[in-house]
């Protein structure tokens, strides 16, 4: 089976460069009208078509792995390193993406994917999907180059002889075997890789000097669909960081999380962008260059993580492949300069800003923002292979580097959500900015007067100061979205007779795009809300034996003693502790501390009780060995959920914007007459 593995990348390498070569000199032979003993549209529509069987060649690839997983054939060295026999199915399935050969054989396995489905829908714009097929067949051919010859995952374990066979494997990384460790990866990738369809068409629709803004509808799907996956592979990771590793945060501003990010970040500005593009025609070569910028910035997220470039607790070991890396990401670059040199001409447009107070600018603001935030974070990131590079010594830029740099950005990133909203396009006269500014700052000043009054001093600390903007600015864009909606509904209210409830349904039915956006805001807001949560966070650490109390208001927690469990993959320890608020007792609570059997390694599970207002979440550290005493460690974490609520706002709001519009029923009267 690993044969057959090898001999399926083999051939989808050979269809994928077909894809390229044939592809892309069929489309240069009908630029230069050649004429051909076989028409140049009949021998492009052959690279499209080896263009789809390179989906089935990887998926063989990809059969013939999981075969190996399944049947737990240690004689493949990847198999050996990544899983075990106590293992269960849906981490089987994850020991996939545990490895740098096996994430990278995921990567091109959705990259063919994306592939055949852009390939079979060729009819919507034949010439325009032949060029953006034969860019992704050379992104494709650089994968599967990667993983057939530099990165091989069907190698065989060395120093076994024929027909040996090995009792176990060494297993999974213990701190993938967590339940959201089967999704998140595989979400993370789906935005990454998705994100070349966008890139794909922006650099075809270039080189082709493509009219209109067709390319922008044509893959407008595209871009939200991978942004959607992009958001939710965050989300998990997040989470996932939170419930696992046990130091009581979410985000700690490690290289693997800021890869994520930085391309989440464009992607975003990309899609704001484009509405002007839509609307007015203008900021053609500022979109095309942030579509490229998201692709460059998966690249270079790779490039971080899979090349051992930085640490982190997400990358692989140092190899050669960030060589490769490095050198595709050359490539691409080159190319995206050379192509928009020779095509610039083609972007020029006749209409300019007419205001500073529009939607155009307050768009324009919100892409400067997006990508100053994205700049820093990746300043942040290379900052310890710069530093190595020009004074000998790896420094690291850590948590305080980004609360400086990132909390302002983020606070005149929640400014602008709100403003954005509230103004028209072209020019917003002064009666407007009256009539829908005074809610907002009415609602700004209350929170920011009331916070004060309950207890909080902005300018005694610098975190106190941030999360009290926040708070207030939150405040304010929250009640400039609810005015959107309710501004709307009641016209429809005025003009139907229906209730505000149903006038706000059928308003956001008729304009999806619009109202989905303005719900994903509010998620964004909800985010925002949760992360100010973290300038009260508090947390203490103690030494407790059976009866022993650790205080951490509002709540005390008391131990009652200790178990021990087992299974075929690992062995546990808990501790217990009743959890009393007011004398009583509330709930229990119970950390874990497991030892995997295959690996030797321990993990810590952390055990978190959530409410609207803050997380317990107890951390159970080990014994020590001179008092035989269980250490814990315990936090109590503000407004956490908020953060979750936030992100599942968000991801509901765009999804409602990919759902198409409903017409009014006398617009579609008209329409159909």
């Amino acid at each position: 089976m690993a044969t057959f593995g090898a001999i399926s990348l083999l051939v989808a390498l050979i269809l994928a460069a077909y894809n390229l070569v044939v592809g892309g000199f069929a489309l240069f032979a009908i630029e230069r009208k050649w004429q051909l003993g076989i028409p140049p549209a009949r021998l492009a529509d052959t690279a499209r078509r080896a263009g789809i069987t390179t989906f089935f060649g990887v998926s063989a690839a990809m059969f013939a792995i999981y075969w190996l997983i399944f049947k737990d054939d240690f004689s493949v060295y990847y198999v050996l390193q990544h899983s075990n026999r106590a293992l269960g199915f849906w981490y089987k399935l994850a020991s996939l993406w545990a490895g740098q050969e096996g994430s990278l054989m995921l990567w091109a396995w959705l990259l063919a994917f994306y592939g055949f489905i852009l390939r079979i829908t060729h009819k919507a714009d034949v010439k325009l999907h032949a060029y953006a097929g034969v860019i992704l067949a050379a992104v494709q051919v650089f994968f599967l180059i990667l993983i057939t010859f530099v990165s091989h995952p069907f190698l065989p374990t060395p120093g076994i002889e024929p027909g040996q066979v090995i009792a176990d494997g060494n297993g999974l990384n213990p701190l993938l075997q967590y339940w959201e460790m089967v999704i998140h990866p595989p979400m993370l990738y789906l935005g990454y890789v998705g994100f070349t369809i966008p890139f794909a068409f922006a650099l075809g629709a270039l080189m082709m000097r493509y009219p209109g803004e067709k390319w922008i509808k044509i893959t407008r799907v595209w871009t939200l669909v991978t942004w959607i996956f992009l958001t939710v592979g965050i989300f998990l990771g997040m989470h996932w960081a939170y419930a696992v590793l046990g130091w009581g945060g979410y985000w700690g501003w490690d290289p693997v999380e800021n890869a994520s990010v930085m391309p989440w970040l464009a992607a975003t500005a990309f899609f704001h962008s484009v509405m002007i593009q839509e609307k007015r025609g203008m900021l053609k070569s500022w979109n095309v260059w942030l579509i490229f910028t998201t692709f460059i910035l998966s690249i270079i997220g790779t490039l971080l993580t899979r090349g051992g470039l930085v640490s982190s607790v997400h990358a692989f070991a140092q190899s050669a492949i960030g060589y490769w890396f490095a050198v595709f990401l050359g490539i691409v670059l080159l190319t995206c300069i050379v192509t928009y040199f020779l095509q610039h001409n083609h972007l020029r447009t006749d209409h300019h800003f007419e205001s500073m107070v529009s939607r155009e600018s307050s768009f324009l603001f919100n892409n400067l923002i997006l990508l100053a935030a994205s700049i820093t974070i990746l300043i942040g990131t290379l900052y310890p292979v710069i530093s190595e590079a020009v004074v000998k010594q790896k420094v690291t830029l850590a948590g305080p580097y980004y609360k400086i740099v990132e909390l302002p950005i983020g606070l005149a990133l929640l400014f602008l959500t709100g403003v954005g909203p509230l103004l028209a396009w072209r020019s917003t006269s002064l009666k407007s900015i009256r009539r829908n500014f005074i809610a907002p700052l009415i609602a700004y000043w209350v929170t920011a007067i009331a916070l004060i009054i309950w207890g909080m001093r902005p300018l005694n600390d610098l975190s106190d100061c941030f999360a009290w903007v926040d708070f207030s600015l939150a405040a304010a864009v929250i009640v400039a979205i609810i005015s959107e909606f309710y501004r709307g509904a009641n016209v429809i209210h005025k003009q139907s007779g229906k209730d505000i409830f149903s006038s706000a349904y059928e308003l956001t039915a008729r304009n999806t795009r619009r109202y989905g956006g303005y719900i994903a805001h509010l998620g964004i807001v909800l985010v925002f809300i949760g992360f100010a949560g973290t300038a009260f966070n508090k947390n203490i650490e103690q030494e407790l034996n059976v009866g022993d109390k650790l205080e951490l208001a509002p709540y005390t927690l008391v131990v009652t003693g200790a178990t021990q469990d087992s299974n075929d993959n690992y062995d546990s320890e808990f501790v217990l502790l009743d959890v009393m608020k007011d004398g009583k007792k509330v709930f229990d609570i119970t950390p874990e501390k497991r030892l995997y059997r295959a690996s030797g390694e321990p993990q810590t599970m952390p055990s978190i009780h959530s409410t609207a207002l803050w997380d317990l979440y107890v951390v159970f550290e080990g014994v020590n060995p001179d008092t035989g005493q269980p250490i814990i460690k315990a936090f109590l974490n503000p407004l956490v959920s908020w953060v979750w609520i936030g992100f599942l706002v968000v991801i509901l709001g765009t999804g409602l914007a990919l759902i198409p519009s409903r017409k009014p029923q006398a617009a579609a009267v008209r329409s159909a007459q």
